[in-house]
């Protein structure tokens, strides 16, 4: 499973590579009061990414952890539920034999 995993990622770089290169040519941004700047394609590419995914990637990780850390509070509640309940268990009663007379009434 380890080669498969190493083999994408090596498929994926060898296919940005090929991209880039091919694709290694400047872009004129027209940006606020006039400004313009020079950016490679595949920079534009990359940052334009890496503006959508950083923000959401972030956002589900911390929703993972919170996530996590509030499992892991219920299964340390549910623990000490089970430990208490063991330990506030009453103790069976012992057998009543039959040569015992109870109480008449």
């Amino acid at each position: 499973m380890h080669f498969l995993k190493t083999l994408f990622w090596v498929v994926l770089a060898v296919a940005v590579v090929l991209f880039s290169s091919a694709n290694w040519n400047p872009v004129t941004l027209n940006l606020w009061g006039g400004l313009q700047a020079d950016v490679k394609l595949p920079v534009l590419i990359l940052a334009a990414f890496l503006l959508g995914f950083v923000p959401t990637f972030a956002y589900f990780r911390t929703r993972l952890w919170t996530l996590h850390r509030r499992l892991g509070n219920y299964e340390r509640q549910a623990k000490l539920d089970t430990q208490a309940s063991a330990l506030s268990a009453p103790a069976a009663p012992a057998p009543v034999s039959g040569d015992e007379e109870g109480p008449v009434i």
